[in-house]
């Protein structure tokens, strides 16, 4: 068993194709095979069923890719540290959404870059929540910007602020001209649905459950920025989270944001592998989000 055994291994698990790791290592089929083979060889069963559509990893499969995983991580994390101590300087990975950097991180990465302009930053772009985690597991990332949730295996989440909920309408919109919305305001409304598979409209379709409200939709949306432009258009309502930055209620232009103050909150933070195991440019990198994000949200209240 090497380390390029288990390195191809847990590539093969997250991509389910043999095929799919052979181009993206440059080598053939056949050669990932015997990685696979030597582990299972190693291990005395089998790692991997293989199906029409691909492979996913047995109940040992899945264990091993569990431990391997978080093994090459934390040595991948420790090996790039051990080079930017040589070279000096260093480099920050994060994975987010995207459209995070432009609502959450745009003041805290042009202060970072001032105070730090020997540092990097990298930007992974998932689409959402469970899919930054599995990049954290996956690949040699610091950070990933998420809609904090129930516990996570091998992460560490941590709170930065949690988002109100408000309704953006046009402004020739009934309720456009309300101060603030009740839940069951939002009973009749065209909603236009967040992404799918998302922790944000997981969050919402929880609440709207546990309130009895049922809302109509024929429209969803890959992002909150663009749920505002349809609403802005008049093709329905959007109940998004109030970001850093926007003005509640709406401003004097054809979109109107009206709080919704029954809707619990959503909180929105950074997850990590260990926070214990990051290097100081991306704990001081995390910090300046925090302070910013937390900063522009005192200046709307």
């Amino acid at each position: 068993m090497t380390l390029d055994d288990l390195r191809v291994f847990v590539a093969v698990c997250r991509a389910g194709s043999l095929s799919a790791v052979a181009r993206d290592l440059g080598c053939t089929q056949s050669a990932v095979s015997q990685h696979v083979r030597r582990l299972e060889k190693q291990t005395g069963t089998g790692l991997l069923e293989r199906h029409a559509r691909g492979v996913v990893p047995t109940e040992a499969g899945r264990i091993l890719r569990a431990a391997a995983a978080d093994g090459i991580a934390g040595l991948d994390g420790a090996l790039r540290r051990v080079a930017d101590l040589v070279r000096g300087g260093g480099t920050v990975r994060v994975t987010t959404g995207a459209t995070t950097v432009r609502h959450f991180m745009s003041e805290a990465v042009v202060t970072f870059r001032r105070r730090h302009p020997e540092v990097s930053l990298e930007f992974q772009t998932e689409n959402s929540s469970r899919s930054c985690f599995d990049a954290l597991a996956a690949d040699d990332l610091d950070l990933a910007w998420i809609t904090i949730g129930g516990p996570v295996r091998g992460i560490e989440q941590r709170p930065v602020m949690r988002l109100p909920w408000v309704l953006a309408v046009g402004a020739d919109d009934p309720l456009a001209a309300r101060a603030r919305l009740d839940l069951a305001d939002l009973v009749g409304i065209r909603h236009i649905r967040l992404p799918e598979n998302s922790a944000s409209r997981a969050h919402l379709d929880a609440a709207f459950s546990e309130a009895g409200i049922r809302v109509s939709s024929d429209t969803s949306v890959a992002d909150w920025d663009t749920a505002l432009l349809l609403a802005e258009l008049g093709l329905g309502h959007a109940v998004v989270p109030a970001l850093p930055g926007w003005q509640v209620p709406g401003s004097d232009g054809p979109l109107r944001l009206v709080p919704i103050p029954a809707l619990p909150p959503l909180a929105v933070g950074w997850a990590v592998r260990r926070w214990a195991a990051l290097a100081p440019p991306a704990l001081v990198f995390a910090d300046e989000v925090a302070r910013s994000c937390r900063a522009r949200a005192a200046g709307q209240q």
